[in-house]
């Protein structure tokens, strides 16, 4: 009890706080003879055990559990005759069909590399300052371009001679075949007897005169009746 009480008293002065002194905020050092740290007791032989050999754990394979095969159960269901869910669920209690293991367990792990094979990439050429201080990427790239506007300017040259030679008002008439005449319309016989009503022309020649001369102008004009702006292009 003495031991008790002794060794209370001693904490509590260590934590109280000492006349005209700011009170203590951290715990009391140990001594020099104090080990920091945890005890291992575990003795796997240390360093030299660890360097004379190797301990590796053999792969155990972990046993797959086989699933159900439902779908083919139903295909098979189907084809015995069997159609409603009562006859469904009494042939899959009579039989019984797997999925197969996935094709990946299966296969070999890792990918088959070369020996002589050297990973990592290319290292990058270094960059002629020469060439950077002489601006011959610069004058590289004019000359390519003032080569690429040569060409543009040739094909279009090119162009305009291969191009099709514009038609004139005098090549359209030239080339012009007036259509033949189409049959004339049916008539009642009372009404093939009677005259127009107005007629502009002076005299019939005048009247053949003037549609003989649109007939052969309407090829030049633009409209269904040739009767718009001339078609020059």
């Amino acid at each position: 009890m003495q031991v008790k009480s002794g060794l209370s008293r001693q904490i509590r002065d260590t934590w109280e706080a000492e006349l005209g002194k700011t009170r203590r905020t951290s715990y009391p050092m140990p001594g020099p003879d104090f080990t920091y740290g945890v005890n291992s007791y575990i003795k796997d032989g240390g360093v030299a055990l660890a360097l004379g050999q190797w301990n590796s754990r053999e792969a155990k394979s972990l046993p797959r559990k086989l699933e159900r095969d439902y779908i083919a159960l139903n295909r098979e269901a189907v084809r015995s005759g069997l159609v409603t869910a009562h006859e469904h669920q009494v042939y899959r209690k009579h039989h019984q069909m797997w999925r197969p293991l996935p094709e990946e367990c299966t296969k070999p792990q890792g990918l088959n590399l070369p020996t002589n094979m050297t990973f990592g990439i290319s290292t990058r050429p270094s960059t002629p300052i020469g060439d950077l201080l002489e601006h011959r990427y610069q004058r590289q790239w004019v000359e390519q371009q003032r080569l690429a506007q040569e060409a543009i300017c040739l094909k279009s040259k090119e162009k305009i001679k291969k191009s099709k030679v514009q038609s004139t008002r005098t090549t359209l008439l030239r080339k012009y075949q007036p259509p033949e005449d189409p049959a004339p319309l049916w008539h009642l016989p009372r009404f093939q007897k009677i005259g127009p009503h107005l007629d502009t022309f002076q005299t019939p020649e005048m009247r053949q005169k003037a549609f003989s001369a649109h007939n052969s102008d309407a090829v030049a004009r633009r409209g269904l009746h040739g009767l718009g702006i001339y078609n020059i292009g």
